[in-house]
């Protein structure tokens, strides 16, 4: 397949673990996507990834108008090894929580955390809906690993719980040292907190600095809203400590 075809060849996530010579049932989302929006018929290639085994290429076999089968031929890359970086969030509107973790999932973070706090303005989120974000970002930016995605969570039991062999990266809007030279003293595991639209309360504030890990950072002069600072934070790390220097 010359490198002009493979890039238009369409590229679906499925649950179903692939292997070389069997047949894959799409969803019928999947399936009227590829039937009847991208007219793909029997014989034609597809890309398929199972955030298990890699990615694979499969030809169309059984289409109709409201099925579609795929018969997968032969695998094209192993499931990619990401950065052990999480995002954990505090969710803000509807909208601007499914962009984050679109953007969370394009950048390459390894777990999503939503996290719950005193002045969090989102206090249920529909976890289906923002997985489905996530797949189509992975679709469209080649990822094979999806992130996996955490129930929203207390940032009491957060704190709690927190391992202590990971750094945590608190973007503090009260100041800190810059993110970038924060960095070499970071672990090769961490995770990035950014707080609600409202900040963290004082007593959160207190808290989180008193994990042994917590690194306090600034991500600049101005005040970043919630989203722009959880995209900025996380491409400052993938640049200066993640793979974004392997091509």
């Amino acid at each position: 397949m010359s490198s002009a075809a493979f890039s238009t060849t369409p590229r679906l996530f499925v649950e179903t673990q692939l292997a070389a010579g069997i047949v894959v049932e799409l969803p019928q989302a999947a399936a009227h996507y590829l039937v009847q929006v991208m007219r793909r018929q029997p014989g034609e290639p597809v890309r398929l990834f199972d955030d298990c085994t890699g990615e694979w290429l499969g030809r169309m076999a059984d289409v109709g108008r409201k099925r579609a089968t795929v018969q997968v031929e032969e695998r094209l890359s192993e499931r990619e090894i990401v950065p052990d970086l999480w995002l954990c969030a505090a969710p803000i509107k509807k909208g601007r929580a499914d962009w984050v973790a679109e953007k969370a999932c394009e950048l390459g973070v390894r777990r999503f955390v939503p996290v719950l706090t005193r002045r969090t303005v989102v206090d249920r989120l529909n976890s289906e809906r923002l997985r489905a974000h996530m797949v189509e970002a992975a679709e469209q930016c080649e990822r094979t690993a999806l992130p996996e995605l955490a129930g929203l969570t207390p940032l009491e039991r957060l704190l709690d719980e927190w391992p202590q062999d990971r750094t945590l990266i608190f973007a503090d809007e009260e100041g800190g040292e810059p993110l970038l030279d924060a960095l070499p003293a970071t672990a090769a595991s961490a995770a990035i907190l950014i707080g609600p639209e409202g900040g963290f309360d004082p007593a959160e504030r207190t808290r989180i600095l008193a994990v042994p890990t917590v690194q306090r950072v600034s991500l600049g002069p101005r005040v970043l809203r919630a989203d722009t600072a959880a995209v900025a934070a996380v491409s400052l790390w993938m640049a200066g400590k993640g793979d974004w220097r392997t091509g």
